[in-house]
């Protein structure tokens, strides 16, 4: 069954946020091991069901600051997964996840969250999708996810189908998930989420060393 996401309506997008999109999928689809990582979740997707699911954060984000740097790209240290279920929240299924994940594949840094509690954690309301979780997270650039579509069986007026078609020339069947767009992301900012704290957006920007690993990276206020 194709999933379903909760996202930005590409109709209202402006020409140079599609062609943003348009772009970071043609990236994408060039890596090697960004593909074969979701190769490998959509094939754990068919012995776990996994609504939603996304790969986020740095997988999307660091794959864009490297090519806008002309840096090698870098390795994939942390593959996060997300999803949404909120008929089983339990760690335990997580875990089960990601054991199969690494069965697939032990040489890749996999990480699995089920969205649907992650509310929990972080003591906020109840989130509604994983587009939704990812508004609540630190900084805007590292809110973006992107997973394989089921093409054939998307009706031709859908959201899906609509994004595809601008990427066609890619010849790809992914699809992004970014609440707050790519142009921040593109444009080589740090912005901090008002919805989080302040200091949780400072600490991680140190402990990651963000702007030491990418000098064009603005920190915004």
């Amino acid at each position: 069954m194709a999933q379903s996401h909760s996202d930005v309506n590409l109709a209202s997008l402006t020409k140079t946020e599609l062609e943003l999109r348009s772009r970071l999928l043609e990236w994408i689809s060039q890596d090697n091991e960004r593909v074969r990582a979701l190769d490998i979740v959509q094939r754990c997707a068919k012995q776990y069901p996994i609504p939603q699911w996304c790969i986020a954060a740095g997988f999307v984000r660091n794959l864009v600051w490297d090519r806008l740097h002309g840096f090698e790209l870098s390795p994939l240290n942390d593959i996060d997964l997300i999803y949404f279920c909120p008929l089983d929240i339990r760690p335990e299924r997580d875990a089960a996840i990601e054991a199969y994940l690494k069965q697939l594949a032990p040489d890749l840094p996999w990480s699995v969250k089920n969205q649907a509690r992650m509310h929990l954690k972080n003591q906020d309301p109840a989130y509604t999708s994983c587009a939704d979780a990812m508004t609540y997270w630190p900084e805007f650039e590292t809110a973006i996810g992107i997973y394989v579509s089921d093409v054939g069986e998307y009706d031709k007026n859908t959201q899906v189908t609509a994004e595809q078609s601008l990427s066609s020339q890619c010849a790809t069947s992914y699809e992004l998930v970014a609440p707050f767009g790519l142009y921040a992301l593109f444009n080589l900012t740090l912005r901090a989420n008002p919805r989080r704290s302040l200091l949780i957006f400072e600490q991680r920007v140190s402990a990651k060393g963000w702007l030491r690993q990418y000098p064009l990276l603005k920190l915004m206020s």
